[in-house]
């Protein structure tokens, strides 16, 4: 799907046209430039990368300036591929945030929030084992049997217990666009999205 790259900006709140307070997400969307055009005939299937954010040349490989130069654009920090875009697209244009529409929808792709190693009980919402009383006072959060002692005699892979949680490629569908600010390269949309303040997202149609 045709789409963006983004940073989020924070949240904020704003009043629609029947006074409802509505929490949104203010995301910088674009500028950002096509730095790669990939066809059938060279690469097995159609794609446009885009490239967001200004890189300065010293942190930039000679691999990565090469191929920069080829579409003619200054280097990117964060490129992305995108499918089905319309029209007669070239190296070097320029996608802006008037792609969107107001009240229409959209996806949003984000890297969530790291929370750090966490138990089961707010890793996986378990409920916890046992009683409070007859003198159990260490066991209330803890994750209970790790499986059967006979057979087959291990811990089976994928079972959920405790870990580093957060830090994932989460997708949050059917967001309603609230606003387009084109003069700032900023959209508004209605709710949360994934990750923290700063962060990049993907923003696609």
């Amino acid at each position: 799907m045709p789409g963006l790259i983004g940073k989020k900006i924070g949240m904020t709140s704003v009043f629609s046209a029947d006074g409802k307070n509505l929490p949104c997400t203010v995301i910088e969307a674009g500028p950002c430039v096509v730095t790669q055009i990939k066809t059938i005939e060279t690469d097995g299937y159609e794609s446009i990368q885009l490239g967001f954010e200004d890189k300065k040349e010293k942190h930039t490989t000679k691999a990565e300036m090469g191929h920069f130069k080829k579409s003619a654009v200054t280097p990117k920090r964060h490129l992305v591929e995108f499918k089905s875009f319309e029209g007669e697209i070239k190296l070097g244009d320029v996608f802006s945030v008037e792609l969107f529409e107001e009240n229409s929808f959209v996806d949003v792709v984000g890297t969530s929030k790291g929370k750090g190693f966490q138990g089961v009980v707010k890793r996986h919402g378990f409920g916890g084992v046992g009683q409070t009383t007859h003198g159990q006072h260490n066991r209330l959060r803890a994750p209970g049997s790790l499986g059967a002692s006979s057979y087959p005699s291990k811990v089976v892979k994928g079972l959920r217990m405790a870990g580093r949680t957060g830090g994932d490629r989460v997708t949050i569908q059917n967001l309603q666009v609230i606003k387009v600010v084109p003069e700032h390269n900023l959209i508004l949309i209605k709710g949360s999205v994934p990750g923290a303040k700063g962060s990049i997202v993907i923003i696609e149609k």
